[in-house]
């Protein structure tokens, strides 16, 4: 059994220290600590979500928190359950390495190899760059905010924004992104993990401010970085060379309802209101087969027998989880709100469900302080708490264009709201 390290053991940080919660470094919320467990691409046999769900009951709140990283969140939990949770979790096989628990943050296209879309199914990609990073003593150094992502070549999860970003391509090669550049490096599939792992490692070396944490936070920008990283893997006799490839500006967020593709099973790609499951949800869609957690709070359900599928799709849908493109709950999100995080200043969840309307054809993020923990990327609607009352935005990449403002006035916010997620062309 792992030997937990409880919240009252944890050394005093910094204030700019990397304060990220995982497993074994519990935080400590109004509601509770709080664990985060690392999904890497968010993916879950039926047996390590029964797990989880086992977890959360047991020593939680009894829901599961979905995160904009395909993790999953506990809630509610004593402060002394460590090593109990700890425990529980190693013997599923989802705390693989102590030292990395919390650096296993990996996103990748929840529909690779289902629908026939991508270019190549990365499922080889992420066990081979997970059982590097677990492997490397240098990569425990990594923050815990520090992303990768895999991309089947759809460009999903190319637009959010990770770290370091891998793209299959349909000629048998992969572009590797490094941060934010449009310049992209050329390598062979099969060296896609080892390219990634040389450039996280490549990235500690070069962030030597304490605050460093993701690659635009470096001094010197990533195309420096970028330039470090081809020297490097010359210098493994790895064939690599530039080319150009523009970050997708929104994300291609998996379409709801059947994913039918090649094979003879079906899957399933559902949403889940506000990002939380009870332990009914939870039961009902681990028993259906390997789920698949995105990173817009969504869930893919995987080897659904084609006769089965309507009937089970009806049965998430009685169960309150959005099914097709038609719910009010399409789009919508919140960060946790009161009264769960001190720092909040409104029930925003609360608030986002009293102005649930018609769908909307921009998503819309609400957040309880300016901090905006697990906002979505590419183009949305932000909707901030203030002192003042309500802030509402619309942004798009980095540019940021506040339409309204509205005060203690619920009626005239779910308005703003949805005009702001419907505007007129």
């Amino acid at each position: 059994m792992l030997a937990a390290m409880p919240p009252s053991a944890v050394p005093p940080r910094s204030p700019g220290g990397d304060a990220c919660p995982g497993t074994l470094r519990l935080h400590r919320a109004d509601d509770g600590a709080l664990a985060r467990v690392r999904i890497p691409g968010g993916v879950l046999t039926v047996g390590r979500a029964d797990a989880l769900g086992e977890a959360a009951g047991r020593l939680g709140d009894g829901e599961l928190h979905l995160t904009s990283r395909g993790n999953v969140q506990l809630r509610g939990l004593a402060p002394d359950c460590g090593a109990e949770l700890a425990g529980l979790l190693s013997r599923a096989g989802l705390l693989p390495s102590e030292r990395h628990e919390r650096v296993r943050n990996i996103v990748a296209s929840p529909l690779a190899g289902l629908d026939g879309l991508g270019a190549a199914d990365v499922g080889p990609w992420l066990t081979g760059l997970d059982r590097l990073l677990c492997g490397s003593d240098r990569a425990a150094a990594l923050s815990g905010r520090f992303l990768f992502a895999l991309d089947d070549g759809r460009g999903d999860v190319d637009a959010l924004g990770a770290d370091l970003t891998l793209l299959a391509r349909d000629d048998g090669d992969a572009m590797l992104r490094v941060g934010d550049t449009d310049t992209v490096l050329r390598v062979p599939a099969a060296d896609g993990p080892r390219a990634a792992l040389l450039a996280a490692e490549a990235f500690l070396d070069a962030a030597t401010e304490p605050d460093a944490w993701r690659v635009k936070d470096l001094p010197d920008g990533a195309a420096a970085l970028a330039d470090d990283v081809v020297r490097r893997l010359r210098q493994t006799g790895t064939a690599v060379s530039t080319d150009r490839h523009p970050r997708p500006r929104a994300s291609l967020r998996p379409a709801l309802g059947p994913v039918h593709g090649r094979h003879r099973d079906v899957a399933l790609s559902v949403g889940v209101p506000l990002g939380r499951l009870d332990r009914n949800h939870w039961r009902l869609l681990s028993s259906a087969g390997e789920l698949r957690l995105t990173p817009w709070r969504g869930v893919v359900v995987t080897g659904v027998a084609p006769d089965h599928a309507d009937d089970l799709l009806a049965g998430l849908s009685e169960a309150g989880l959005i099914t097709g493109p038609g719910s009010p709950w399409a789009g919508v999100g919140a960060c946790i709100g009161r009264p769960g995080c001190a720092k909040s200043l409104a029930d925003v969840r609360a608030e986002a469900g009293a102005a649930v309307g018609p769908a909307g054809r921009l998503p819309v993020y609400w957040s309880g302080c300016e901090r905006r923990c697990g906002h979505p990327h590419g183009e949305w609607i932000d909707v901030v708490a203030t002192p003042d009352g309500h802030r509402i935005s619309h942004v798009t990449g980095d540019r940021r264009d506040a339409t309204a403002t509205v005060r203690n006035n619920p009626a005239a916010l779910a308005a703003a709201v949805a005009a702001a997620r419907s505007p007129r062309t």
